[in-house]
């Protein structure tokens, strides 16, 4: 199976530059989904968990999957945001 390189490269954006605006973006979608998570988990504590917080039940495990599930939301609304030509 050969791999046309020039059809490959056009679906590929080429602005692919983050700015302030991205990181802004992606900061408050990881805030919005550790506040949901935080409270929508229903078994916490049960992994490691993170002094530096000082947060009660929630630990690395909690902490991996809000922020996980925050950068696909944050990068569905950065190509959601691009493709309106809002940023």
């Amino acid at each position: 199976m050969q791999i046309n390189f020039s059809n490959t490269l056009s679906i590929v954006s080429t602005n692919s530059m983050w700015s302030v605006k991205i990181g802004i973006i992606m900061i408050i979608c990881n805030l919005i989904c550790i506040g949901i998570g935080r409270y929508a988990i229903q078994i916490r504590g049960l992994g490691p968990s993170i002094p530096i917080l000082g947060l009660e039940g929630l630990g690395l495990p909690e902490l991996l999957a809000t922020t996980s599930l925050g950068h696909i939301i944050g990068a569905g609304t950065v190509i959601g945001l691009r493709s309106i030509s809002l940023i």
